[in-house]
């Protein structure tokens, strides 16, 4: 059977029982518009990048182009995810780990993993770069599904049930760090932790966890000058010294927002994506959508994406009920993981958050982001549709 005919037997409900369909139809319908709408926003917001001096050779489609080849890419990876049963997922969730500790490491190798302003993130592959700490973050995802349903019998232990998930989180985040990329350590060791929490860590530990990560991280950044400079700047970004140098990005997001008011200025019609909010189609798309589309839009963005949170959790308490734990935290482990992300993504266009280097999931441009997103919705649809099949009677 090939996967084209695989995947059509995923979408159509079988008669013998019951009429209800196999796959969620909504939160399809859902992910997929959602990622047609990044696809116009990317667009939208790099049409104008081709007439400036850094990107004067690439032409005006060249993003929307390559967005678009990378969503093709996606949603293959993605129904071939969504083939694979869960229970095959979980015995490869440590081999895979493995994998991506090794692809973490090639990438600080010189030679190997290609440099972008002063950070070492990227795998070239010919026409395409990989990023391993994107691909890390699905990785990780696995990884704590099953070592919380192996170890859930000692999570109340520190030492057999905590201390283990701390090292690998501590791995993990010093190969990351190392590039540096302290936004896709923050995402990853939230969604371990998260995960491990959800699965029965004992409150104390994960207090003293948190608070442990907490002053990790403003150790990171009292003690990194740029990292520093970025916090203080966050919190006045109209002076006059910090609006023009390191909060220009967030004063100009601000700005757009601003200027898209309740309803937009109309989509196409950005003033600030014209080379004045540098990372418009990446990072700050967010800003993009609310000038073109105003609050509206960047509320029914918000509503969309806490949607898919709720599914998440939703289609994981299902999961729980029927004994199927892996399924259970997994599907949760996707919600944390796009909660989270959207949440920083957005509150840094907004000027909640300090200025960090993060995407939106499913709409921001990117190579690595947008495969891995589609995979992670595969396989939260791939949870939903083994638990449909169990209501039906059927065997895992």
């Amino acid at each position: 059977m090939s996967w084209l005919s695989a995947l059509s037997s995923l979408a159509h409900a079988p008669t013998s029982r019951t009429a209800r369909p196999t796959v969620d139809v909504v939160l399809l319908s859902v992910v997929l518009c959602l990622a047609a709408f990044g696809l116009l926003m990317v667009y939208s917001a790099s049409i104008a990048l081709g007439d400036g001096p850094q990107f004067s050779g690439y032409g005006r489609y060249y993003f929307v182009l390559r967005h678009a080849l990378f969503l093709g890419l996606g949603l293959f990876f993605a129904v071939l995810a969504a083939l694979v049963p869960m229970k095959r997922w979980q015995q490869w969730a440590l081999p895979l780990f493995f994998a991506g500790l090794f692809l973490l490491v090639l990438v600080l190798v010189p030679g190997i993993g290609r440099e972008v302003n002063g950070a070492r993130r990227w795998l070239p592959l010919g026409i395409i770069n990989i990023q391993p700490s994107e691909v890390m973050k699905v990785l990780m995802l696995l990884y704590a599904a099953d070592y919380t349903v192996r170890k859930r019998e000692h999570l109340s232990a520190f030492f057999r049930g905590l201390l283990p998930m701390i090292l690998s989180v501590l791995v993990v985040g010093g190969l990351l760090l190392l590039e540096p990329d302290l936004g896709a350590f923050i995402v990853i060791g939230a969604i371990a932790m998260g995960m491990v929490f959800i699965g029965g860590l004992n409150m104390k530990h994960f207090a003293a966890m948190a608070l442990g990560l907490i002053a990790s991280f403003l150790a990171m950044i009292w003690y990194s000058p740029w990292r520093r400079e970025r916090l203080f700047v966050y919190l006045d970004p109209w002076n006059p010294e910090n609006a023009y140098g390191s909060a220009y990005q967030l004063s100009h997001s601000l700005i757009a927002f601003g200027r898209g008011e309740w309803f937009g200025v109309g989509l196409g019609a950005s003033v600030e994506k014209l080379h004045y909010l540098p990372e418009a189609h990446t990072d700050f798309i967010a800003a993009v959508i609310g000038e073109e589309l105003g609050f509206v839009g960047i509320t029914a963005l918000i509503v969309v994406f806490a949607f898919i949170v709720w599914r998440s959790f939703d289609i994981g308490r299902q999961a729980l009920a029927m004994e199927r734990l892996f399924g259970a935290m997994v599907s949760q482990g996707v919600g944390l993981w796009f909660g989270l992300q959207t949440f920083i993504n957005i509150g840094v266009c907004l000027g909640l958050l300090p200025t960090k280097g993060l995407t939106l999931p499913m709409v921001s441009y990117g190579g690595s982001s947008i495969v891995v997103n589609l995979i992670a919705m595969a396989l939260l649809l791939r949870v939903d549709y083994e638990n449909r099949k169990l209501m039906r009677g059927k065997s895992k």
